[in-house]
């Protein structure tokens, strides 16, 4: 019986490298986007959800239910998020939207998924897994219109330490990944913005990361071979920085 993975945030750039690649070793993927895609009826061992992390009555009608099924999800991968502007200049009212809905889809929706796995883990005795995509902006922040998406990121790498921390002795592994920039639609626009040059200059790298590369690490730790490096964050940042 294949491995059965829920991925949010499947239909494009991370997501979708890390769903064609669990599909090409035979997992069984539920992924997620908040709008229906077209090849999600071409492989037998994918489902897609459409879904909106923005509201939480969702999750609890959609996501919810897979965890109350006789065969649930062994490995959870939170990969979407959003990242949004939100300048010190804005009204405090504009300032504190964005805030709240960065906080929502990047760490509210993956902490609520990530409770309903962990109780569900223990009632059946599954050593499951949880993959968190979080981001280098979450370590070593980042400019100040983007603090929010930085401090919901560093939020997720805790809430991840914190499960590894507390679950291990019960068989629940809890994982990290900060990639730094990979060449997704994210990037090509932070391109059209600032440049190339501005995404390469602190690089130990001449180029970004390609999202096949973050996609091999998560296959990795969804195959349950590196238990005891529960709670650790693996860096992909092309060298931007080492720890």
């Amino acid at each position: 019986m294949s491995t059965k993975v829920l991925l949010t945030g499947s239909s494009r750039g991370i997501g979708k490298a890390i769903k064609d690649l669990l599909l090409q070793h035979e997992y069984s993927v539920i992924g997620t986007s908040t709008s229906e895609i077209q090849e999600s009826n071409s492989n037998h061992s994918y489902k897609h959800l459409v879904c909106n992390l923005e509201l939480e009555e969702e999750l609890k009608s959609k996501i919810k239910p897979l965890f109350e099924e006789n065969e649930i999800p062994e490995v959870v991968i939170n990969n979407a998020g959003i990242f949004v502007e939100a300048q010190f200049t804005d009204t405090d009212e504009e300032w504190m939207q964005t805030w709240d809905l960065t906080q929502q889809v990047n760490l509210r929706a993956t902490a609520l998924i990530c409770k309903w796995a962990i109780n569900k883990w223990l009632e059946k005795g599954i050593n499951g897994r949880i993959i968190n995509v979080a981001s280098r902006a979450g370590v070593r922040g980042d400019t100040g219109e983007y603090a929010a998406y930085a401090a919901s990121k560093a939020g997720m790498i805790a809430f991840t330490k914190s499960i590894a921390r507390s679950l291990g002795s019960a068989g629940i592994t809890a994982y990290s990944i900060a990639p730094g920039f990979v060449n997704t639609d994210m990037a090509k626009n932070s391109i059209e913005v600032y440049g190339e040059d501005h995404l390469t200059k602190d690089l130990a790298l001449n180029s970004i990361a390609p999202p096949e590369q973050i996609a091999e690490i998560v296959m990795l730790l969804a195959s349950g071979k590196l238990t005891h490096a529960t709670g650790q964050t693996f860096h992909v940042n092309s060298g931007s920085y080492l720890v």
